[in-house]
């Protein structure tokens, strides 16, 4: 059974600007993307907040994932980057309702 990664990054308010330049520059994301199902922006509610979701095969799919995710350096560079903009982090792991559409 698929599941997925829901992370959820609250940035200080006023980093998002810089956060969505970092992202157009960073060169780590093309060669991981097979699992991202999509990054988001929130308009309305909760704002400074970018929402990434991810699908995996299984837990093991998942950390072997962000297990070279992390050794890449390219991503270390952006992590440098990003990280003193993020004021919080909250992963969820789910998995879709039976009933529901299998994205």
């Amino acid at each position: 059974m698929a599941i997925y990664e829901l992370r959820t990054y609250t940035l200080i308010v006023g980093k998002m600007p810089e956060a969505i330049q970092y992202y157009h520059e960073q060169k780590w994301l093309p060669k991981f993307q097979d699992k991202l199902v999509g990054y988001f922006l929130g308009d309305v509610g909760a704002l400074n907040q970018m929402v990434h979701l991810w699908k995996f095969a299984d837990d093991a799919d998942r950390r072997r994932h962000w297990g070279t995710v992390y050794a890449d350096s390219d991503f270390q560079e952006f992590a440098k980057r990003i990280r003193p903009l993020i004021l919080t982090q909250e992963n969820k792991l789910l998995t879709a309702a039976p009933w529901s559409p299998q994205p």
